[in-house]
């Protein structure tokens, strides 16, 4: 009996932490931005402008509107530069986050992306460092990273326009494990769910590491879609930025100035896979 009564206090226990984890609702998150007022808070810097002849500040980062049901709704369109124009290759605009991401804590981040059009290069994710340091180091500025592209890289693989994550080896397409196969390109002027469960613990701690969940295109709910990619730096600092980078490529192989829009960035402790904007 004795026996029985602590496997029972045991179960309880394990219950009770599972719904410690999944009673978070969209009353715990905290808006990074719903660009429904201006971009006073965000900062928008092209720092490798090779633009021939020299084009000042090329970037195209805006808030656009749409008609959504019986409201209108603001978002933010992001472009390297205007159609014609090449040679921004890292056209950088950041934020930042209301609440530090410690090392050591677990926070979940979400946000909608639509693709605008193809052939483009974005990147998109948090930062550990300083805005001088962000501008300095660009790329190597990101921690936890997604990325839309369909660009060829310098090897010759092409990407497929997938929604990417960053691994220790480059980077990957999301899956869609019931196919057991990489996950279809995004589809323009299309909405997508985008949660990102990030673990700021030490590497040794088998933090440095994100989980990725999507809804829209393919997944009709919200889906697993990526397990435990990986910091690109893996500083082991607090993050404390947003930021997004996008990339014309090199004048003489352009990759294209697709725009991406960026609305209902939310952040929120733990792991919560609810939705903010329900």
């Amino acid at each position: 009996m004795h026996f029985k009564h602590m496997s029972l206090l045991c179960l309880l226990s394990a219950l009770a932490s599972c719904s410690t984890i999944q009673k978070n609702t969209s009353s715990d998150w905290l808006l990074i931005d719903d660009f429904e007022n201006s971009l006073s808070k965000w900062q928008s810097v092209d720092t490798q402008n090779e633009t021939k002849p020299q084009v000042k500040n090329p970037q195209i980062t805006v808030i656009q509107s749409e008609q959504a049901s019986a409201s209108t709704n603001h978002y933010l369109l992001k472009k390297p530069a205007a159609e014609g124009i090449v040679g921004n290759r890292k056209a950088l605009s950041y934020t930042k986050l209301p609440q530090a991401v410690e090392v050591g804590a677990t926070y979940t981040f979400y946000m909608r992306i639509n693709v605008a059009a193809f052939p483009n290069n974005h990147a998109f994710g948090l930062s550990n460092l300083s805005p001088a340091l962000i501008n300095k180091h660009a790329y190597d500025a990101f921690e936890p990273t997604l990325r839309v592209t369909d660009k060829t890289e310098s090897n010759g693989f092409v990407n497929d326009g997938a929604l990417m994550v960053k691994t220790d080896s480059g980077y990957s397409n999301i899956q869609n494990y019931t196919t057991k196969q990489s996950a279809k390109p995004l589809q323009t002027n299309t909405w997508y769910d985008v949660w990102y469960v990030v673990n700021n613990a030490a590497a040794s701690e088998q933090g440095q590491q994100y989980d990725v969940y999507v809804k829209g295109g393919e997944f009709n709910s919200q889906t697993l879609v990526y397990k435990n990619a990986q910091f690109r730096m893996k500083r082991e600092q607090p993050l404390i930025y947003f930021l997004a980078n996008c990339n014309t490529g090199p004048i003489k192989k352009p990759y294209g100035n697709g725009g991406l829009r960026y609305d209902d960035l939310y952040m929120s402790e733990g792991i919560n896979l609810s939705n903010p904007t329900q």
